[in-house]
C-alpha cells in the first residue's frame, strides 16, 4: 500500500480526529519512520494478544452510522489496509455504529487468525423482551462482519450501577456464547463510575473499556481516581482498554496529544486504548506518537 511522504501528511493535517473537521491549534513535527510499527499487548487474562492501539469506528457514532462509515467503504478500506501495515490488528465496533458491515469488507484479504475484533451490544435492564436473544444478535454481527467468532464483545455504555443483577439476560447470553466458542473474552464499556466499580469486582469480566485521559473530559471521575481503580482491575487479571483519550476529540493540539497519548500509557492503568481514527494521516500520528511513548 503507497505510504504518505511527510509532506504530503503535513498537507493533510490533524483535520476530523474524533470528530472534528478543522483542528485550530498545534502542529505537526513529527518525523514519520514507515518501518515503526505498533506492538502487541498480553491483555489481561483474557488469553489475548492485541496490538496497544485499537482503530476506533465510532467517532460521532449512533444510528447505524459514524464518521469511520460516512468514509465510504472503500476509503475506510484503504485506512485500514494501511493501519494493519502498521501493526494496529484490533479493530473496535459497536452495533449501534454500525460498522460492522464495513470492518467485514476492509479485512476481506487480511488473514483473520492475526486480528482482534471487539464489538459492542446495547442493553437494558430486563431487556430481554426489547432486544432480539443474544444468540441471534451475534449471529447477526458475525455475518455482518463475514467471520466466525468474535474475539470481544462488550455491554455498550453502561451509565448505571446494578447492571449485573438487571442485565442477567445478556451475561448468561454472552457467557453461553463464550463456552461455545462464538466469542472468546465479555465485558462491559462503562460510562458511569459506579458502574465501573462494578465491573472490577465481577468476575463475570473479562475485559473492561474506560474512559481515561489526563483532563478530566468526559470522565467519570478524576484521572487519579479512575487509574487507581483500573490498576486494581489489571491486578485481577481484567483487560483495561482506554478510550476517550483525546476527551472526545475535545484535546487535540499536538502539546494535549502528547500529554493525553502519555497519561494513558504511562499514569492510566491500561493496556491498550482505542482511537477514532478517521485517515491515514491520523494513523501515523497514533503509531509514531504510542510507539515513541511506551
Amino acid at each position: 500500500m503507497k505510504k504518505l511522504s511527510r509532506r504530503s501528511f503535513i498537507s493533510k493535517g490533524f483535520a476530523g480526529f474524533a470528530g472534528l473537521t478543522v483542528i485550530g491549534k498545534g502542529s505537526f513535527n513529527i518525523d514519520l519512520k514507515p518501518e515503526v510499527t505498533v506492538d502487541k499487548v498480553k491483555l489481561g487474562n483474557s488469553g489475548l494478544n492485541v496490538s496497544r492501539v485499537a482503530l476506533g469506528t465510532g467517532s460521532v457514532g449512533g444510528n447505524k452510522a459514524s464518521n469511520q462509515t460516512r468514509l465510504g467503504m472503500d476509503k475506510f478500506a484503504d485506512m485500514v489496509h494501511h493501519a494493519y501495515d502498521r501493526g494496529i490488528t484490533f479493530f473496535d465496533m459497536a452495533d449501534s455504529y454500525g460498522s460492522h458491515t464495513f470492518v467485514g469488507h476492509a479485512i476481506k484479504t487480511l488473514p483473520r487468525e492475526k486480528l482482534t475484533l471487539l464489538t459492542k451490544i446495547w442493553t437494558h435492564e430486563d431487556g430481554s423482551d426489547r432486544n432480539a436473544p443474544v444468540s441471534e444478535s451475534l449471529d447477526r454481527y458475525r455475518k455482518e462482519m463475514d467471520t466466525d467468532y468474535i474475539d470481544i464483545v462488550l455491554m455498550h455504555c453502561l451509565m448505571q450501577p446494578g447492571w449485573s443483577k438487571n442485565r442477567t439476560h445478556y451475561m448468561d447470553g454472552l457467557l453461553k456464547a463464550k463456552q461455545d466458542g462464538v466469542i472468546k473474552a465479555v465485558g462491559v464499556s462503562c460510562h458511569n463510575w459506579e458502574a465501573m466499580v462494578e465491573a472490577v469486582d465481577n468476575p463475570w469480566v473479562d475485559v473492561i473499556m474506560a474512559r481515561i485521559n489526563p483532563f478530566q473530559t468526559n470522565m467519570d471521575n478524576t484521572p487519579d481516581v479512575v487509574s487507581d481503580l483500573l490498576g486494581k482491575a489489571k491486578k485481577k487479571g481484567i483487560g483495561v482498554i482506554g478510550m476517550k483519550i483525546f476527551g472526545e476529540g475535545k484535546h487535540v493540539s499536538e502539546p494535549e496529544r502528547e500529554q493525553s497519548i502519555k497519561f494513558a500509557l504511562t499514569k492510566g492503568n491500561t493496556h491498550c486504548m482505542t482511537l477514532g481514527m478517521e485517515s491515514i494521516a491520523h494513523v501515523d500520528d497514533a503509531v509514531e506518537r504510542v510507539m515513541r511513548l511506551a
